[in-house]
């Protein structure tokens, strides 16, 4: 039997035990739950924890959904929780540790092109872990999963001006924080 995760009777059978009910779920959902979680954590080994975290949250919790919000409203907040959950675990047992982004790249392009782009990701993925986590998740869901600012409230509970409050101030740390690239971008070379 083929499951369509996105049918009622799926969460629903999920919500029964139903083993094949929650690997539809998992199947729909893991490759947006890992862009999300790479996004904010910056490394894949860290977005395997989070994802991981994210599925069992789901597993134990599925229960808990009452449909009152979207089941992906309510899959964005796991994933959120998870996030911040993640990162206070990071802060506390290491603060040494600032992962960097994984370039990839780019066929045909000579080792110099693949380092100049290699550190304006690194120099990029910087700014955005300066941001208090809190103001990274909402450019994650923004820009990553290109959510309208109503539907990051709804996730994160928040009033759609404190939503637009926070990009707008995340906006301006990044300009902060990276306006040191725009000078090197015009000469060629990224600048750590």
């Amino acid at each position: 039997m083929l499951l369509n995760a996105h049918d009622p009777e799926v969460i629903a059978a999920c919500q029964q035990g139903d083993h094949d009910a929650f690997s539809a779920l998992f199947e729909a959902y893991k490759d947006r739950v890992y862009s999300i979680a790479l996004r904010f954590a910056g490394d894949s080994a860290s977005a395997m924890d989070i994802t991981q975290d994210t599925f069992l949250k789901l597993l134990s919790r599925i229960r808990d959904f009452r449909g009152e919000s979207s089941f992906d409203s309510w899959l964005y907040r796991l994933v959120v929780n998870s996030c911040l959950d993640h990162q206070r675990k990071r802060r506390k047992w290491l603060p040494f540790l600032d992962s960097f982004a994984n370039a990839l790249r780019v066929a045909g392009e000579t080792a110099f092109q693949h380092r100049f782009r290699t550190e304006i990701a690194e120099n990029v993925q910087r700014g955005l872990h300066r941001l208090s986590p809190e103001h990274r998740i909402v450019v994650v869901l923004r820009y990553t999963e290109g959510l309208s600012y109503d539907q990051i409230a709804a996730i994160l509970g928040l009033s759609t001006g404190t939503v637009a409050s926070r990009l707008n101030r995340a906006h301006k740390l990044l300009e902060r924080h990276l306006s040191h690239l725009r000078e090197s971008l015009k000469n060629g070379r990224p600048d750590a």
